[in-house]
């Protein structure tokens, strides 16, 4: 206790401590605060710089890129970088300056220098642009020069790589000399009186450009052709060195430059990039110029650049468009005088204070009954009363037709700068040309224009709307068209195309919320909102589901008190909002409960999602559509069901797939709201069908997809149970069958879930005759040579229920049990049916013990055999079916199979512990009273429905699943082992070691089971249990002699740490361990004998254990081991074709051969020498490098004047070559061995046998399946 009450006040300290601290911020230094608060790594930053200024150079190049990642890391938010700027940047260029003074710029080791300071440079002008760097640039009036020359000496040097990861700084320094320059040239003296090189020539004119400025022009011409950032750069560049008073000759020059680059223009790429540079470089001039030297040169430029906007080669390049809509824009804007107009909507302030008070005033102004346009009438008097009267020259309103044209370009940057061109022109002109500027843009909105043509005129809108250029008087006439925008949905071919007009749209409702005050937006945003709403939660984008919800915010949090408005806001958000799914079912749901949201959001899922292009679209808007019953069932039984119903007839496939389901939804969700349909509505609806099928629309295009709504569709109303007549039953039931037939899994899974509830709701309920007939046809079809046919009947009678099932259920389970094996004819065999028959006989046992538990109490000697027949066979065909490994084109489908199987046998055994646990109980009260000893007998044989050897065969087989090479199956079957050792519902008995199973697996969810490196050294140690270790193995071998180096690494390490296991003390428990692995291999060995998908992967896996010297110091284990070895490989290697299997074998006999038993030894070796002579020369060779080692290893098979010869025999024999010849000298060796000659005739006479019987080519490139099963596959 004393020691707790210590620590509370140091811990009321520390609490106390860190308020104080971040309280404390306003007084804290600026180097704390932001050190705190933005860029994280400022001391790593600050280090590496200090060693930088400290060397006056960066010594390491890698310093500059570790740097270099640094400010990349904020990319997105530069701002952060911003405050560090100055303590970056002003150290860096003093060590340009200062070297360049120092060294020359002759030297050729200031580029050594300067070159990786301007990557780092640089790479702040990446994320902070250049406007927050170039401010902390020296610019002295004698660094002009200074620079010039710098840029001089980077420009004759070229870049080493063109990535930028692997730049050694070329682009860069180019890039921060033009950047400085920039800043250089603005100095407010004549450049001709810095320049030195003029100091003593007086030949120079008054007017004529400094050799300097022509030096620079220069660099900048050259730079304008290159693709990388320096063309922008130079853009920026000349803008701020021609628009100098004292170039008008440099000035006027360049422009007859460019008029010859616009001119001339070629189709080759390094025209391409000058005639970009151009065209930027004169929308910069334009930009920084002033109206007095710009208008001289209009006419021309505006010429040359009309002609190329209008000629082919600008169709071909987006990004010469979008500069030549700048420049227009700004020859438009220079031709126009500078003028405020008083016509211009005067939005909110930017002071709080200000914008209460105007706000005040306009609601008084609106409550007097005070006209819009007399809110402006004082600020007029300070214009020119005769502005209505302003002469447009002609070449704006070619400009402005120009920009018209830009907003219908195919490209989304040509028309986002054509729209800012018309915001910013409209700017200047009469309140009247302004409205005919709005009319033009609202043409754009016809019906006969492109997307495009609407994308851009949103965009215009919006520019209009944020400039005040658009009045609210004008808003009746743009609601509409901006509403239509907002569904903008055209369908082309398999898709359609609007989302980035629906976008644009919403970002139109976005730019009212921010330019209008609510007394003129009041009436806009009520007809605004609905729609807003209904794409933010039924877009299919999600992008414009987002945008929508942003514009709503935007007008609820600006334009004052929304009914509901914050509540919607909070719901609708940015996050709720990404998911599709969850914005129909729950954010769509939840706004509809607010008046004047439900009849938009319903009309707009009939009109426009029902019959939508996608289909998963239509399927998520019935849904939708069924979950707004609730607010008004009615309207929806009387109204919604009338339009519906006729459309399922539609010629139109969506639409007729749509309405089919939403009409079943609808009918399922007025059950559900215990709406009762009148009977007209009942035979309306129960005539979908057969029209459907009167019409013959399941075939040709879009059957399929019309027989899965068909069959939800039947669902419905069975669920529903709608009144049908027995014509109607009989059509439906047809139906059905006809989708269980169908090779398309969907449609056969709708027709099950259908089925389940249609037999329930028209057959059993209604106590109709002739059920059983049903039950019969489906185990008639069990057998049908259609496989489609086989898979639909399985599930089919997985979900009849027990009042069909009573009669037959023996033969159910006997016919299901057979369906669970491979089929014997291999034209017959079908995964699906067979995953199918497992999932409808597990389904089948569930349904006929439940029925039979609903008394309490099994009652019969029919009832004891259920469960009995459950244990014998059924257990017995999931068992089998976990031994399925069928494999075709698709890979291994018996994965499938032993899947379903393992879900399978979860589900028995909880069924047969119920049942264990149930008379058990019973026992106890018949315990109570005298029982005769056959009754003991015959109880005793009843409580071992669930034994130790089952369970032993239910978790082993699950185990051996567990430790195989597919992800997928070892996390399945961990998990379902898990759910057998921890079930809540039952406790399962009889468990071999499960204090083991349980350490093993932990009860602990999300564990990473599909992980190989976390299960192998888990499941890994039930080799030691006897019960368990055979079908672990027998896994186990399939990883570890895979392909796959990953899963072959991870579980030979968990083989390899449990055989040598460092809790493992006395060495004969190893050598147990060992002993006992050695006895399970050769049980695998015998278990799967000729059965190359096992023996191939066991073989391998021996070889590997061998390598490590396992199973070799096991002394006389050792011998019945490699015995046991020998006589399997006698069996597999004889006439075997699979090389894989061949190398495996041996490389066995090779370690075999070096072990010291002679007889063993001696035995492995005359098998290894037979392989000298086979006929693969492959075999041959690795054969011939197996008996060399084998010699050098072991000197007991010889004398060693013999192993001498045979040794030089063995390494001057072309063993690939002849393979008569490779014959004699394997006789020569056998000679020097001591073999007998008639053992090796014996073994040729086994190989002719076999080429006798199939000829085959020698050459072991004969055919492309021996190259494959060469490499191992």
């Amino acid at each position: 206790m004393a020691a707790v009450a210590e620590e509370i006040p140091i811990q009321k300290e520390k609490s106390e401590g860190l308020v104080l601290d971040e309280e404390d911020d306003e007084h804290d230094s600026k180097e704390k605060v932001l050190q705190k608060y933005f860029l994280q790594e400022w001391e790593l930053v600050k280090s590496l710089l200090d060693e930088i200024v400290s060397n006056g150079r960066v010594s390491d190049p890698s310093v500059s890129h570790k740097i270099r990642s640094i400010m990349d890391k904020y990319q997105e938010q530069g701002q952060l970088l911003e405050p560090y700027l100055e303590s970056i940047v002003t150290p860096l260029m003093f060590i340009v300056r200062s070297k360049t003074i120092e060294l020359g710029v002759a030297s050729e080791k200031i580029l050594e220098v300067v070159k990786p300071i301007c990557i780092i440079i640089y790479s702040l002008v990446t994320v902070c642009g250049y406007k927050a760097v170039i401010r902390f640039f020296p610019h002295q009036v004698s660094d002009l020069e200074l620079a010039v020359s710098l840029l001089e000496k980077c420009h004759n040097t070229k870049s080493v790589s063109s990535l930028r990861q692997e730049s050694s700084g070329e682009m860069e320094a180019k890039c921060v000399m033009l950047l400085w320059l920039s800043i250089l040239v603005l100095v407010p003296f004549d450049i001709s009186s810095i320049d030195t090189s003029i100091a003593s020539n007086t030949d120079l004119g008054e007017h004529e450009t400094a050799p300097l400025v022509l030096k620079i022009i220069g660099f900048c011409k050259d730079y304008l052709s290159n693709a990388g950032p320096m063309r922008s750069i130079a853009a920026l560049l000349l803008s701020k060195l021609l628009t100098r008073p004292d170039m008008p000759k440099a000035f006027s020059s360049f422009v007859d430059w460019t008029d010859e680059v616009l001119s001339s223009a070629k189709d080759d790429v390094m025209n391409h990039f000058r005639l970009l540079g151009a065209v930027e470089a004169l929308a910069s001039i334009f930009k920084a110029g002033g109206q007095k030297l710009l208008l001289v040169v209009v006419p021309k430029v505006w010429r040359a650049a009309s002609l190329l906007i209008n000629s082919s080669y600008a169709d071909k390049s987006p990004l010469l468009r979008k500069y030549l809509m700048k420049l227009t824009q700004r020859i438009g804007f220079t031709c126009l005088p500078h003028r405020f107009p008083s016509w211009r909507y005067v939005s909110k302030t930017s002071s709080l204070g200000e914008n209460m008070s105007l706000s005040a005033s306009r609601e008084d102004q609106s409550n007097g009954g005070t006209h819009f346009d007399d809110c402006n009438s004082k600020n007029s008097s300070s214009f020119p009363q005769d502005e209505e009267d302003m002469d447009v020259p002609e070449i704006v309103e070619e400009i402005i037709e120009m920009l018209l044209t830009g907003l219908r370009d195919t490209d989304t940057v040509v028309r986002w700068s054509a729209a800012k061109g018309i915001g910013r022109i409209t700017s200047r002109l009469t309140s009247a040309l302004s409205e005919e500027v709005l009319s033009s843009v609202l043409e754009l909105f016809s019906p006969g224009e492109g997307d495009g043509s609407w994308h851009g005129g949103c965009l215009a809108l919006a520019e209009l709307a944020r400039r005040g250029l658009l009045l609210p008087i004008s808003l009746p006439k743009v609601v509409p068209v901006v509403v239509k925008a907002l569904h903008y949905d055209i369908r082309r071919g398999p898709h359609s195309v609007g989302s980035h007009v629906r976008d644009a749209a919403a970002y139109v409702c976005w730019a009212f919320g921010r330019a209008y005050y609510h007394s003129d937006m009041r009436s806009i945003l009520d007809q605004l909102a609905p729609h807003l709403l209904t794409v933010a939660c039924y877009d299919r984008e999600v992008n414009c589901r987002r945008a929508a919800a942003a514009a709503f915010q935007e007008n609820v949090g600006r334009q004052g008190n929304y009914p509901h408005g914050i509540d919607i806001v909070n719901t609708a958000d940015y996050f709720s909002l990404s998911s599709r799914v969850y914005s129909y079912n729950q954010v769509a749901i939840f706004i509809a409960q607010y008046e004047g949201y439900l009849y938009p959001f319903v009309d707009e899922l009939i009109y426009n999602k029902i019959c939508h292009w996608d289909k998963g679209l239509r399927e998520l808007a019935s849904e939708a559509l069924s979950a707004l019953v609730k607010y008004d069932p009615e309207y929806f039984a009387e109204s919604v069901l009338e339009k519906l119903i006729p459309c399922t007839l539609s010629s139109d496939l969506c639409m007729r797939h749509g309405a089919t389901l939403a009409v079943g939804e609808l009918v399922l969700a007025l059950h559900k709201c215990n709406y009762a349909l009148s009977s007209d509505k009942q035979k309306h609806v129960a005539g979908v069908v057969p029209a459907i099928e009167k019409a013959r629309l399941y075939r040709g295009k879009g059957g399929e997809i019309m027989r899965s709504a068909v069959s939800r569709f039947i669902e419905c109303i069975s669920i529903f149970s709608c009144s049908l007549t027995e014509k109607i039953k009989r059509s439906l039931l047809d139906t059905l069958n006809g989708n269980l037939r169908h090779p398309n899994s969907q449609i056969q899974d709708a027709a099950v879930r259908a089925l389940k509830h249609f037999v329930q709701a028209y057959l059993v309920a209604a106590h109709t005759g002739g059920t059983s007939d049903i039950t019969s046809k489906y185990l008639e079809l069990l057998t049908d040579q259609n496989v489609a046919i086989r898979r639909g009947s399985a599930l089919a009678i997985g979900v009849l229920p027990y009042e069909l099932l009573a009669s037959r259920w023996k033969d159910v389970l006997t016919k299901l049990c057979s369906c669970c094996a491979i089929e014997d004819n291999p034209d017959d065999r079908d995964a699906e049916a067979r995953v199918n028959a497992v999932k409808g006989l597990v389904s089948v046992c569930e349904i006929l013990t439940k029925a039979k538990g609903a008394a309490d109490a099994p009652s019969g000697e029919d009832d004891i055999s259920l469960f009995l027949m459950i244990k014998n066979e059924v257990m017995t065909s999931l068992l089998k079916a976990l031994d399925d490994y069928s494999v075709d084109n698709r890979g291994d489908v018996g994965s499938w199979v032993r899947e379903a199987a393992m879900d399978g046998l979860e589900r028995c055994t909880y069924i047969l512990c119920k049942n264990d646990s149930f008379i058990g109980r019973s026992g106890e009260v018949e315990s109570s009273s005298e029982l005769h000893d056959s009754d003991m007998i015959e109880n005793s044989r009843l409580s071992s429905t669930f034994d130790a050897n089952l369970a032993t065969s239910i978790v082993g087989g699950i185990c051996k699943q567990a430790v195989e090479k597919m992800d997928k199956l070892r996390e399945a079957a961990a998990k379902v082992l898990q759910r057998i050792l921890y079930c809540k519902l039952v406790y399962i008995p009889h468990i071999p070691f499960r204090e083991k199973l349980e350490e093993i697996v932990p009860d602990i969810a999300d564990l990473k089971w599909a992980v190989p490196s976390f299960t192998y050294p888990r499941f890994v140690q039930l080799l030691q249990f006897s019960c368990y270790s055979q079908s672990v193995l027998s896994g186990l071998v399939i990883s570890i002699g895979g392909l796959q180096e990953s899963l072959r690494n991870a579980s030979l390490s968990a083989l390899l740490n449990y055989l040598q296991a460092d809790e493992i003390e006395n060495q004969d428990d190893r050598i147990s361990r060992e002993a006992m692995l050695a006895n399970d291999m050769l049980w695998v060995l015998q278990q799967y004998k000729r059965r190359d998908r096992v023996i191939v992967h066991t073989l391998k896996t021996i070889e590997i254990l061998f390598s490590k010297k396992i199973f070799l110091t096991m002394e006389a284990r050792t011998v019945v081991f490699c015995a046991g070895v020998l006589d399997s490989l006698a069996i597999e290697l004889k006439v075997s074709k699979d090389f894989a299997k061949l190398y495996a074998g041996i490389a066995i006999l090779g370690y075999i051969s070096s072990t010291p038993d002679d007889a063993i030894n001696n035995r492995a070796f005359s098998y290894l020498l037979g392989f000298l002579g086979h006929r693969y020369p492959k075999i041959r060779k690795a054969s011939a490098e197996q008996v060399y080692l084998v010699l050098l290893q072991n000197g007991n098979l010889m004398s060693e004047s013999k192993i001498e010869i045979a040794l030089e025999v063995i390494s001057e024999t072309c063993w690939d070559g002849d393979v008569e010849a490779a014959r004699l000298q394997r006789l020569e060796l056998c000679n020097l061995v001591g073999l007998e000659a008639e053992q090796v005739r014996k073994f040729d006479g086994v190989l002719k046998r076999n080429i006798e019987r199939k000829p085959a080519a020698t050459d072991e490139h004969a055919s492309y399946s021996s190259l494959v099963g060469s490499s191992g596959f």
